[in-house]
Parts: C-alpha cells; sequence; structure tokens
C-alpha cells in the first residue's frame, strides 16, 4: 500500500516519527513523504495528500498539523476527497471502515507518538465498507 504523508511544521516530528514506525514496521508500506521540509501552511500540506490520492498517485494519505481540523478542513474542500480529523483509534477505523476515508488528519498538538502509531494501525488495517455506506459517499459527492 503506498501511503502519502505531509506536515506543516507543528505537525513536522510527529509526520518523520509515523513515516519511521511505518517503514520499519515490516508491512508492505510505500511512504511517499509529501513534505521532506515541514510546508509553509497546512493548506498545502493537506492539499498535497489529497491531490496524490485522488490522483491515484497513493493508496490512502496521512496529513499532520497542530490539531488535525485544519488539514481536515482544507483537504474535504477537493472535491471527491474524504479526510477525517482523528485522535483516537475507533474513529480511525470506522470513518474509514464506514465512510471511506482517503485519508486522515492527525494533530500533533492533540495525540501523542503512542496514540499516533495506534490510529495509523488502525486507519491502514481496515478497508472500506461499501454496501449500504456508499449512499452516504454517493451524498457526499452531489455536494457544492
Amino acid at each position: 500500500m503506498k501511503i502519502a504523508l505531509a506536515s506543516d511544521k507543528a505537525g513536522f516530528e510527529l509526520k518523520n516519527y509515523i513515516k519511521s514506525y511505518l517503514e520499519n514496521e515490516g508491512k508492505d508500506y510505500e511512504i511517499v513523504d509529501l513534505s521532506e521540509e515541514p510546508a509553509a501552511d497546512f493548506v498545502d500540506s493537506s492539499t498535497a495528500v489529497a491531490h496524490a490520492v485522488l490522483d491515484g498517485k497513493t493508496d490512502r494519505g496521512i496529513m499532520f498539523d497542530e490539531y488535525g481540523t485544519g488539514s481536515a478542513m482544507a483537504s474535504n474542500k477537493i472535491h471527491g476527497m474524504v479526510t477525517a480529523n482523528v485522535t483516537e483509534e475507533n474513529t480511525a477505523h470506522m470513518t474509514t471502515q464506514h465512510n471511506g476515508a482517503k485519508s486522515i488528519a492527525i494533530g500533533a498538538g492533540i495525540v501523542g507518538k503512542k496514540r499516533a502509531e495506534s490510529i495509523v494501525d488502525e486507519y491502514l488495517g481496515v478497508n472500506y465498507a461499501g454496501g449500504r455506506h456508499q449512499i452516504r459517499l454517493d451524498m457526499l459527492e452531489k455536494l457544492y
């Protein structure tokens, strides 16, 4: 699985920590780091992740900033993107399984390293269920 990562200055340390964690996890992850240097703003880093996912360059994305909310809001402005601001494991799992989250946003000022590991594991360890849940995604796609 190809995963895009990016962050602004506030999320940069946690992004690098999770990058290292995923590379050493022993799973078949290919990490695409879209911010080798911190982005000037979370809008830049989050939209870079959104475009990488929507353009098919990566399968999923994880974005980092101070609180996660800004990155989620910015990326969700891009038509077709579904990003959830996640602070705990159940939301990471359910938003992916039931809402087809294409990326998650993690706030480095909210979530510590070990919790971020668990969140990322839950997010990457589940697939979108489709079925009855597709109705919601179809409804979201019609919004402008």
